[in-house]
């Protein structure tokens, strides 16, 4: 596939102008919806200790704040990414300056929170027949992201400036 004449083409734009958004709305609407569950099945719970009946109510305020928050990010990629495909349209090197700026701390993100689901989880992290649905589910969609992150920054299918800039000959440098 060519490189694009864009920092942010319609395979990037997809996926985190459209694809993530969605993820992270369904995922607050859900949690919104049954804050419990969402709690209850992040991780397995020890078969001699099952979560319990009811959460409480700051359990449950901060389940919905992270929902959230993971939601507001899926909408700030929206905006910023629509913003700059409609606005910087012609200047793909500027594109590519501030998409870095969104897809670096969201690259770090992605990489944080593989980690740290996988430390929380302690000596059962390897345990992987034990893991919930949830938990699957978590680290694959994260894999969905930080995968086409990763490709962003290695310049695959994209424009990269210092690669595609097509430089003006002039006439002194034709001789």
């Amino acid at each position: 596939m060519q490189p694009s004449a864009s920092a942010i083409p319609d395979f990037y734009y997809a996926i985190f102008a459209f694809y993530e958004p969605a993820l992270t709305i369904l995922g607050f609407i859900g949690t919104v919806h049954d804050p419990e569950t969402t709690h209850n099945t992040q991780a397995p719970w020890p078969a001699d200790h099952p979560p319990p009946a009811s959460l409480p109510k700051a359990s449950i305020v901060t389940v919905i704040q992270l929902a959230h928050v993971c939601a507001l990010v899926g909408v700030v990629n929206f905006f910023v990414l629509t913003a700059i495909r409609k606005h910087l349209s012609t200047q793909p090197a500027i594109q590519e300056k501030i998409v870095f700026g969104l897809m670096t701390p969201l690259l770090m993100g992605d990489c944080m929170h593989l980690f740290v689901t996988l430390w929380a989880l302690g000596d059962e992290r390897w345990d992987i027949s034990q893991w919930s649905p949830m938990l699957w589910t978590t680290i694959i969609l994260g894999f969905t992201l930080m995968i086409p992150r990763i490709m962003w920054h290695l310049g695959i299918w994209r424009y990269v400036d210092t690669r595609d800039r097509q430089v003006d000959i002039t006439t002194d440098e034709k001789k």
